[in-house]
């Protein structure tokens, strides 16, 4: 009776790893088939002439074998082939030499081992079905913000574990300097790659990347999850310095004002996250000078070369904005050509002294402050700059009228004339 009690209801004996392991009933039959099949072909050499029946609903499955029936005493494979005389003392009394005779298996019957034996083989498909499940589920999910708990922390990894359950690695050059975490507090980062090693998954998630950056402005700033704001470009130096660029769709909206928030309400959770990482954000513009001009702030430039080719900038500037436009480390140098392409290089303008020229801004009585702004676009930023270039490159690079110009000129030129 125990015996019987232990076999009964082989698919739910087996339920256990559908609840656990989250797979649907459809895929849970097929897998189940499979592992009796693999364990029966084992057993009988063969499962070609087997018929495997699941019956869901009853909780139960059936197996037939087919055999074929031969003269008695010429049976060579008894699983692929029975005696007459036995196929017929077995409710087949009318059956024929060369006819088919099926009769059913009981797979219980086999014993402890065969039944342990279905057990391990079911477990290793499931096992491979879930791996499978969750490279398909997160494979194209790279740079997505993700939730983890810590589970445990070792000195090269972090792991973490989502709300199902899924392993989420953190590796040390993947955390932000200064991270510490401690067992079940809750992390953000992005999924940075999903691996699959000689069916090993491997979720590699991510705190340094840009991503990451990228995403904590869409979690707070609503005017960028609305596509209000589009983030242009981002630049990080992971723990000490950002920038990022970005430009609002809606004139109406100022989008580094949005960014930052009220009082810095916005920004201020970000850098906290980033523990302490200082954030520039700077408005995006397609003019390559005016762009990298921002991100090179709080620098004020003198005059600029660009070589498109190269992707490369020559930049002048007074003796006392160098160090602003290097910045401490090099940082901001570094994370202004991060965020414009450009490989940037910093000159000293050993021209004429710039205690004899005079800031555009300083014209605003007598010059059109879009005018000015028209100028600042194209890299000049005092009076010398202009006066340095040709009429006609004025007009074409910063889209000015003839007559605009030559008034503008006659201006400056009046000005150091007295």
């Amino acid at each position: 009776m125990a015996k019987k009690e232990e076999s009964t209801n082989m698919v739910e004996r087996f339920a256990e790893f559908k609840e656990l392991k989250h797979i649907d009933k459809t895929t849970m039959i097929s897998v189940l088939e499979e592992s009796f099949r693999n364990v029966l072909a084992k057993m009988f050499g063969t499962d070609e002439n087997l018929d495997v029946i699941m019956n869901p609903d009853k909780g139960d499955v059936q197996i037939f074998q087919n055999l074929e029936v031969v003269p008695d005493g010429e049976v060579q494979n008894p699983y692929t082939q029975i005696s007459l005389s036995d196929a017929r003392a077995d409710s087949n009394p009318d059956v024929e030499i060369g006819e088919e005779h099926t009769r059913e298996i009981i797979f219980e019957k086999f014993g402890r081992r065969a039944i342990l034996n279905l057990r391990q083989t079911l477990q290793s498909k499931i096992l491979d079905l879930q791996k499978e499940a969750i490279f398909a589920q997160f494979k194209g999910r790279e740079g997505e913000l993700v939730n983890g708990e810590v589970y445990q922390t070792w000195s090269k990894e972090t792991l973490l574990l989502d709300s199902e359950d899924n392993e989420l690695l953190l590796p040390r050059p993947e955390a932000i300097p200064g991270d510490f975490f401690r067992k079940g507090e809750n992390v953000r980062a992005v999924i940075k790659t999903v691996e699959n090693k000689n069916n090993n998954i491997r979720i590699i998630v991510s705190r340094t990347s840009e991503d990451f950056l990228r995403r904590l402005f869409e979690l707070e700033v609503p005017e960028i999850h609305d596509g209000l704001i589009s983030i242009r470009a981002v630049a990080r130096i992971p723990g000490e310095r950002a920038k990022i660029a970005v430009e609002s769709y809606d004139d109406h909206i100022d989008p580094v004002g949005a960014c930052v928030g009220v009082k810095g309400s916005r920004i201020h959770g970000i850098v906290r996250e980033l523990r302490n990482e200082n954030i520039d954000v700077i408005p995006f513009t397609k003019n390559t000078e005016l762009f990298i001009q921002r991100a090179l702030s709080p620098a004020k430039i003198s005059s600029m070369r660009l070589n498109e080719e190269e992707k490369r900038a020559e930049v002048f500037l007074r003796p006392e904005e160098v160090p602003l436009a290097i910045g401490k480390n090099a940082l901001n140098i570094k994370l202004a050509s991060k965020l414009t392409g450009y490989v940037i290089d910093v000159y000293r303008d050993n021209g004429e002294d710039f205690n004899d020229d005079i800031y555009l801004d300083e014209f605003k009585d007598e010059i059109d402050a879009w005018i000015i702004d028209a100028l600042k676009s194209i890299g000049c930023v005092t009076a010398k700059n202009v006066l340095a270039m040709d009429r006609q490159s004025i007009i074409d690079k910063a889209d000015l009228e003839e007559d605009t110009v030559d008034n503008l000129l006659s201006i400056l030129k009046a000005e150091f004339e007295d």
